[in-house]
């Protein structure tokens, strides 16, 4: 027989060395497996497995040759000799190279796991940057959009995110909670955000384990499917038949195997080489004529020429991580979905399949490596912030707006470093236990003076309290003479006391106020009783005021400046009116604001006449009420203003070149000038109201 017809030259020895891929297992052939049974293998591997890894698997299948790798020709006895022969002893193999080994491993699980694909296509986030309600919101749109079992690996780095997040809130609180005198035992926290996750997650697990209960069930199913298979391809040695016939009933059994699913694990291996074992057994019973075989041939380099071609295309693709996964795809292809070709092209086009092979894999290898790049920048930015806190937690302050002026830019440096990205996984606990630390130092710090705040507050708070006790016990007092210095001393007093805590302050000062007041209306009520002049000048002071409103002014600055300066002196010249009926004074000095600003002069000149006019009505004599009023609100707006001020000021320190031309920077500039002249205003006020103590 000629070497064309010589099959095994065709499918032989030589070219098992090239194609099989694990050198460790024997290659298959009629020694190394039983024909009837499948060998049981150890495997302490459990049959469903929860989650494969992207690239390296736990457990590969060996690579067999393809089908009619092995043949037998008994055409003469030479070759049947030639073929027992080679069955009989242990094929060296080559190994392949590493890339084509990855390709080839990720390939074993992909043949068995339909949902391989779209897990490896899930986008990859950044859940270290996302905040608590993030997290929960993508935790949710997974379970709501993608297959439960294509998200595990995403679930569990959404799930360690969070509980790190969690876990810095617990810790704060927890601290508070304990600088507030707490016993350790018993702190509790939660949230609704923790709430609302731990709720998804119980979700998730319930139906993950639902669905691998599902799972196991096919698995055993389709692996019950497959032994059928290979029984059905056993059975046609035994068929008395056509050989076109046999060969078609072959060809859909060997369809029916690449559609039947995947099977346990732990049966892969067995099953595996079972059937390539008795796919070999039939080529060899086969004797294949020319036509069957060339057309078998011809049909298989079309389509690896193909897969080929596409795998080049691959090659020039920049997203290297997608032509992976699609190379993956067409390794699974080439070695389970077709058989040989011809001898003489099975070289080069495997030559070619190769090489493009290693330019993905080069290309995904530079892509990781770029990655750790980028992971090793963003540990040197996260290492920066926390040397950022560190500074901040050593600067020492001893004031409350200064502490809230260093929570904002800690607040700032936390935000920048869960925006910096993901750092080497190597160094990853460590480098987020250095930042825990270093806020941790910050939040004792800022604890500590609070803490020390408080005391101090809960010492103003008691003299205030003693304060109210006594505003109490004198305010139905009639012993006017002996009583009213009194008062007026406790107010003074008051206003010498420091701040109280803040969920205090509003109430006791309504208490204390409210019981100086009803002393005080006692007072004018009996100065009221004998005074009919009060009641006249109410009546007075009610006809000037309707002709103040009816006033219209010349238009001459000066001019009109000194009638409502006549206006005015002739109102106080009225006197004063019942207690009763001082809400003419609003009237009066709201109807003269009116006139004032219609005047054409300066504004800060009109606003201190406006208010120089104002104190006349304030001051009553033997009476300091109004203006203590008026004297606490202004010290609270020179106050408010000036916090206002020291904001703007810090935040133009955030400018790294304080360039006046630059937008931002001219109306934080006109804006600390607009407070400044709206300070120096309120302090003139403050100046002119002193001088009537």
């Amino acid at each position: 027989m000629s070497e064309k017809d010589n099959l095994q030259n065709a499918d032989g020895n030589e070219i098992l060395k090239k194609e099989v891929i694990s050198p460790e297992e024997p290659v298959a052939n009629d020694q190394s497996l039983p024909s009837d049974d499948i060998t049981t293998t150890q495997n302490t591997e459990s049959s469903v497995t929860q989650e494969d890894s992207d690239d390296k698997l736990e457990q590969t299948a060996p690579e067999t040759t393809e089908p009619e790798a092995i043949t037998k020709t008994p055409s003469t006895e030479s070759n049947d000799a030639e073929t027992e022969k080679t069955s009989s002893e242990e094929i060296p193999a080559k190994k392949k190279d590493a890339y084509v080994e990855e390709i080839e491993e990720s390939n074993a699980e992909d043949a068995e796991d339909d949902s391989n694909v779209e897990r490896h296509n899930l986008e990859e986030k950044d859940y270290h940057s996302m905040s608590m309600e993030q997290l929960a919101d993508e935790f949710e749109s997974l379970m709501k959009n993608k297959k439960i079992q294509t998200i595990k690996s995403h679930v569990e780095e959404i799930r360690t995110e969070f509980n790190s997040k969690f876990s810095e809130i617990l810790e704060e609180k927890k601290d508070d909670f304990l600088s507030e005198g707490g016993d350790e035992i018993d702190f509790f926290y939660t949230s609704p955000i923790k709430k609302r996750f731990n709720s998804i997650y119980n979700d998730y697990r319930n139906k993950l384990n639902a669905y691998y209960k599902t799972l196991e069930t096919n698995l055993k199913s389709n692996l019950e499917n497959r032994l059928r298979i290979i029984e059905d391809i056993k059975g046609l040695l035994n068929v008395e038949e056509n050989i076109n016939t046999t060969y078609k009933h072959f060809k859909d059994l060997q369809e029916e195997w690449r559609n039947a699913g995947p099977i346990p694990r732990d049966k892969y291996n067995n099953a595996w080489n079972t059937y390539h074992h008795h796919v070999e057994i039939f080529y060899d019973f086969l004797h294949l004529n020319r036509d069957l075989r060339d057309m078998d041939f011809k049909h298989n380099l079309e389509q690896k020429l193909k897969i080929i071609e596409r795998a080049e295309e691959l090659a020039k693709d920049d997203n290297s991580n997608r032509a992976f996964r699609e190379l993956q795809v067409l390794h699974k292809m080439w070695k389970e979905d077709l058989g040989p070709v011809d001898k003489e092209h099975r070289e080069a086009i495997w030559e070619r399949f190769s090489n493009a092979t290693k330019i993905i894999h080069d290309k995904r290898q530079a892509y990781y490596a770029d990655v750790d790049k980028a992971h090793e920048a963003n540990l040197q930015k996260k290492e920066a912030i926390i040397a950022k806190i560190e500074e901040v937690a050593k600067d020492e302050v001893s004031s409350h707006q200064a502490w809230q002026n260093k929570i904002k830019v800690i607040e700032g440096l936390r935000t920048e470093f869960f925006n910096a990205g993901k750092v080497p996984i190597k160094v990853n606990e460590a480098t987020w236990a250095k930042f825990k630390s270093a806020v941790r130092s910050f939040n004792k710090k800022k604890n500590t003076f609070y803490k020390n705040l408080k005391k101090d507050q809960y010492t103003n708070l008691q003299k205030k309290l003693e304060l109210i006790k006594i505003a109490e016990d004198n305010k139905d007092s009639d012993d006017f003479e002996t009583v009213t210095p009194l008062m007026k001393k406790i107010q003074s007093d008051w206003k010498h006391i420091g701040h109280v805590p803040r969920k205090d302050s509003d109430k006791i000062w309504k208490r204390f106020k409210a019981a100086c007041n009803h002393y005080f209306d006692k007072v004018n009520a009996e100065r009221n009783a004998a005074n009919k002049d009060q009641v006249d000048a109410f009546e007075k002071k009610t006809k000037l005021l309707d002709e103040l409103k009816d006033l219209k002014l010349s238009g001459e600055p000066e001019q009109d400046l000194e009638t409502i300066k006549q206006k005015t002196e002739e109102w106080n010249a009225l006197g004063q009116v019942p207690q009763n009926k001082r809400f003419i004074e609003n009237k009066f000095s709201k109807t003269v604001d009116g006139l004032f600003n219609n005047l054409k002069l300066d504004k800060s000149e009109v606003e201190m006449i406006k208010f120089e006019n104002k104190l006349e009505h304030l001051s009553q004599p033997d009476d300091t009420r109004l203006l203590d009023n008026e004297h606490h609100f202004i010290r609270k707006k020179i106050d408010e203003v000036k916090g206002e001020l020291n904001q703007l000021e810090n935040n133009l320190q955030f400018f790294s070149n304080i360039d006046e031309s630059n937008p931002l920077v001219r109306d934080v500039l006109k804006n600390i000038e607009n407070h400044k002249e709206n300070l120096a205003m309120w302090e003139e006020k403050f100046k002119k109201l002193k001088e009537l103590y």
